[in-house]
């Protein structure tokens, strides 16, 4: 038994047992993801995945369980090989980040640049997921964090750690009835328009609907999309009024759009990092939660992970008020605490 084998059976699982998107995960071929699974079978004796035909159909109740070992045992040995580049000081590796656009977009590209001055050969990989998706598979792709938004109280499952806070706000082209509010747009004035918004939105129990449905009131919508940059673009076309994340407003806006705030029985949003459970954290993804809320307490967050302790973190600050140069965020400096870092070699090749 190998860990490729293992690694090529989770890859199946998490593409929901398509080979076929396992494959491309793993950059590797269909045929050598078969082979990998039926030596694994061979070696345990009975089947793990059920087969219709050439398809996969199921997850035999054997399978569950040696699913759940393969990704400790996976989560593991990724745990010891963090710890040891940590302790080497190694300042190289893959950093899977997996996030909406918008944060791809508007968020990480400052913070990221910051932290690639600090480790300038580290390969950062982002994989792109929709607004408002559920993170309860949060890193079990094996990316190193993922970043996800929820509105009012709700806190989502795992290691999630607050990062900031963020408002939705109104957007309208300059000519519309909208526009000559001088303050928030209450819930019957967007009731009365068709929105423009997050795909995610039209879900019956979205923050949006519950909001409009709490007040007597019913959403329409003309339009969604998963992309904040997409519903300018409609909105700009005329089909309504628009409702997006600050997170995604940029100075031509403002001088494109009206942008209104909501009224505030919208609630605030919470974008949070979720971590994979017990899997030791390299430096370069603490480094940057802490880009993101140097509010946090990297001993904390470690202890988060382990396991051993559950952190009553600190009220995340807003958005619009404590990110307004975020195009110039500043790395802390800091130790590793508990480990005493070796002198690093390092080899080039070619």
């Amino acid at each position: 038994m190998t860990l490729k084998e293992l690694r090529c059976l989770l890859a199946i699982v998490d593409a929901e047992l398509n080979i076929s998107a396992a494959a491309e995960i793993m950059h590797a071929s269909q045929p050598s993801l078969s082979r990998h699974l039926k030596l694994l079978e061979d070696e345990l004796g009975f089947q793990i995945l059920m087969r219709h035909g050439r398809s996969i159909s199921g997850i035999t109740p054997a399978g569950q369980e040696v699913i759940r070992l393969a990704r400790r045992v996976v989560n593991d040995v990724a745990s010891i090989r963090a710890y040891a580049a940590n302790v080497r000081g190694e300042e190289t590796g893959d950093l899977v980040l997996t996030t909406p656009q918008t944060y791809a977009r508007h968020v990480l590209p400052p913070v990221l640049s910051t932290l690639i001055q600090r480790y300038p050969r580290l390969n950062v990989r982002i994989q792109n997921m929709g607004e408002g998706a559920a993170p309860e598979r949060a890193c079990d792709n094996g990316g190193d964090m993922m970043l996800v938004s929820t509105a009012g109280d709700r806190v989502p499952p795992g290691v999630a750690l607050p990062l900031f806070r963020w408002k939705r706000m109104v957007l309208v082209p300059r000519g519309h009835a909208l526009a000559r509010l001088d303050r928030p747009v209450a819930l019957g004035e967007l009731a009365r328009h068709a929105l423009v918004t997050y795909e995610s939105s039209r879900r019956s129990d979205s923050s949006l609907c519950r909001a409009l449905s709490d007040a007597g009131l019913r959403a329409r919508f003309a339009c969604s999309a998963e992309d904040a940059d997409l519903i300018k673009v409609y909105v700009r076309a005329g089909l309504g009024v628009g409702l997006v994340g600050e997170l995604a407003l940029e100075p031509a806006d403002h001088q494109e759009f009206v942008v209104l705030p909501a009224d505030p029985a919208l609630p605030e949003c919470v974008a949070w990092a979720i971590l994979p459970t017990g899997r030791v954290v390299r430096d370069y993804a603490l480094d940057l939660i802490q880009l993101l809320a140097p509010q946090l307490d990297v001993d904390d967050i470690r202890r988060a992970v382990d396991g051993s302790a559950r952190p009553a973190w600190p009220r995340p600050r807003l958005w619009q008020s404590d990110y307004e140069d975020v195009g110039t965020p500043v790395l802390p400096s800091r130790p590793i605490s508990g480990v005493t870092r070796l002198p690093m070699q390092t080899t080039y090749l070619g």
